[in-house]
């Protein structure tokens, strides 16, 4: 018997299913292997957004190309031509790809143009090419076009940056066309010069964005994705992108993008649906090719031109924009064909019931070119089922992302906070929930999602202290509410990254407590913009509470950089006391100790610290600084004592962070 792939060795429980996850490594080598007969490699595979499309050739000639196999006829239609059908027609060459040559002039920088297809069941439509590179939405039709982008001058780079010095991910999730204090659509250039300093400043070194691949509904949160290849132009052009991630680099931020591969509009005015009237073509033609939950298109991963189209999706990202790696959206969907609608209960669910190889194998070869593209790529799975494996190497028999989100730690603090009064948390469960997790493979923390904040949720914030945020933020305002709800704020957030992950996530705004939902235009609110923003100067305003909560998370931040934390080895338990509501544990060489009784300060509590030492204050979320009662003296030093003792005092609702004196 050959050996057995290292991610049995790492855990035995799956050693039932060893053959099956040989089996895909032997797929995805021969995989490989056939493409590198091909093509020569995966990097040359990846290269499909160059060879379709519309694009100006080396020797000043422009080429059309598109695959559509189903398809009858199809020709280009435009600015160019006065949209007509029938003066430029596509020739159908091999492997279903049509195909025109038009001289240097024919078509100019910024003339809209679509294909015109008749499709194999005889339809007649204008359609959008799968790859083109620039999308425009006519502001009175509303009408979605491609547009030909090919400006006199190249975008400069400025900056280098390698993205494998981050062992740590702190992740700040952000939003470009709601990131201003005006409710309107902010640019990539207002983020890149106002928004991104913000962000150093707190502390962060990965920027994630959402919503740049186009997407005809702005409401869908840019997960309805129409046009793959075109960075979405309500937030400026191409070049205005690379400005934007061109200065994060610059300030030491590497940027994700958040690429949605698991599903697609259904839209055919603007999107891939049935492009070449077959029913299928990237999608699945039957059930499978619907996504029940999302009311979106799901595609034929097993298809072979359907995974070069996303490997070179991936890789145009990575190359034309230096993207730093992505958040795969819907990762759980993906994998299997139930899309997730079940309890992951039994190792079986993860190697035999209703999971989609095709899915697999599509990702392994994704994970495989982002780290031959940039090997220090980060690759976070937006996963809720656990499939082992998920973030181990291909190599190791894994699928090849390098970090998977905690998801069920923010449905933990909801559910925690809407059903369960503060003097009946359950300590052993809060625990249980931060630290189950397969160690060896890391984790993203964040202890609420991106879909809280928007209108209809909650925010953590707005959970704990709810309406009273409107009339009691004052800096001297001493309201119960608000003020439990700005000492849980901290503790659970604090928690949560100390806890809950190997790297560590929030969206815009979530870190000061951002009062207000997102609202994006609709006819429920008469289309207005006027709730789809972040109001920074909530966070700036020096007689408002949200300060003391900025200002923590800046502080917490730094006491991460110093101690190396989260990504450290898996947190060890000092003792949970269900009694006085106390948790004491340690992650790296932190001793963190949490108070979460509502009334009962503790002025000698002891605890047992193994191995002993000095430790002196590192983190006090009740701190003055931060909205704190400045119960705690920052010069003490903790020594713990001949028995392994130490003694400190606890107030209620506080968390203590220690390091090595």
């Amino acid at each position: 018997m050959s050996e057995l792939p290292k991610l049995v060795q790492d855990d035995p429980w799956l050693t039932p299913y060893a053959d099956h996850i040989r089996g895909r490594q032997q797929r995805l080598t021969e995989t490989i292997q056939s493409i590198r007969s091909m093509t020569g490699g995966l990097k040359a595979y990846s290269y499909g957004y160059r060879f379709t499309g519309v694009h100006l050739q080396a020797d000043g000639h422009w080429m059309v190309r598109e695959w559509l196999p189903g398809a009858q006829a199809v020709s280009l239609v435009g600015d160019f031509n006065d949209w007509n059908r029938d003066s430029h027609r596509l020739a159908r060459g091999e492997r279903g790809i049509w195909q025109l040559q038009l001289p240097g002039g024919a078509l100019k920088h910024g003339e809209k143009v679509k294909l015109h297809i008749k499709g194999a069941d005889g339809s007649e439509r204008d359609r959008i090419p799968a790859c083109i590179l620039r999308t425009v939405q006519d502001p009175e039709s509303h009408d979605f076009s491609g547009q030909i982008w090919q400006p006199e001058e190249e975008y400069q780079w400025n900056h280098e940056f390698d993205p494998s010095g981050i062992d740590s991910p702190l992740i700040y999730e952000a939003h470009v066309g709601m990131s201003g204090e005006e409710g309107r659509v902010h640019t990539y250039r207002e983020f890149a010069n106002t928004v991104l300093p913000r962000i150093k400043k707190l502390g962060y070194n990965v920027v994630q964005l959402m919503a740049v691949q186009e997407h005809p509904y702005y409401g869908s949160f840019g997960y309805h994705v129409s046009s793959f290849f075109a960075p979405t132009s309500r937030f400026g052009t191409p070049e205005d992108l690379k400005y934007l991630v061109d200065t994060a680099h610059g300030l030491g931020l590497a940027v994700l993008l958040d690429v949605v591969h698991s599903h697609a509009v259904k839209n055919m005015a603007e999107g891939l649906n049935d492009l070449d009237g077959s029913g299928g073509l990237y999608f699945h033609s039957d059930e499978r090719g619907e996504h029940p939950q999302w009311d979106s298109k799901c595609f034929d991963y097993g298809r072979p031109e359907v995974r070069q189209y996303l490997l070179s999706n991936v890789r145009y990202w990575m190359e034309e924009f230096r993207f730093d790696g992505f958040r795969f959206d819907g990762v759980t969907s993906m994998l299997y064909w139930h899309r997730g609608s079940t309890a992951f209960d039994h190792y079986d669910k993860y190697f035999h019931d209703g999971v989609d190889e095709d899915a697999i194998l599509y990702l392994q070869l994704a994970t495989t070119l982002a780290k031959q593209l940039k090997p220090g790529a980060l690759l976070i799975a937006e996963d809720m089922s656990g499939m082992p494996g998920l973030c181990k190497t291909t190599e190791d028999g894994g699928v090849g992302f390098t970090h998977r989100l905690a998801m069920g730690i923010p449905d933990y603090w909801i559910k925690l906070l809407k059903h369960t009064r503060d003097e009946d948390w359950d300590l052993d469960e809060m625990w249980g929930t931060l630290t189950n997790r397969r160690y060896g493979e890391a984790n993203i923390a964040y202890a609420e999602s991106h879909d809280q904040a928007l209108v209809g949720d909650k925010t953590l914030a707005f959970w704990l202290m709810d309406q009273e945020m409107y009339w009691h933020m004052g800096a001297e305002d001493d309201h119960p509410i608000v003020e439990r709800g700005i000492a849980l704020h901290k503790m659970i957030r604090l928690i949560t990254f100390a806890l809950g992950g190997e790297g560590w996530l929030t969206f815009m705004g979530n870190e000061f407590g951002h009062p207000e939902w997102l609202d994006f235009p609709r006819e429920g609110n008469d289309w207005s913009y006027h709730y789809c923003r972040r109001q920074w100067s909530l966070a700036d305003n020096p007689d408002l509470k949200y300060k003391f909560l900025a200002a923590f998370e800046k502080a917490m931040l730094e006491m991460a950089a110093k101690n190396h934390l989260p990504n450290q080895p898996p947190a060890e338990i000092l003792n949970i006391d269900v009694t006085n509501k106390v948790i004491c544990a340690r992650r790296g060489k932190v001793i963190l100790i949490f108070n979460w009784s509502t009334d009962h300060s503790i002025p000698d509590y002891r605890f047992k610290i193994p191995g002993g030492g000095k430790f002196q204050l590192a983190l006090d979320t009740d701190s003055p600084e931060f909205g704190g009662h400045d119960r705690i003296d920052p010069s003490v030093t903790y020594k713990v004592d001949e028995n392994d003792e130490v003694s400190l005092y606890t107030p209620a609702r506080t968390a203590l962070v220690l390091s090595p004196a």
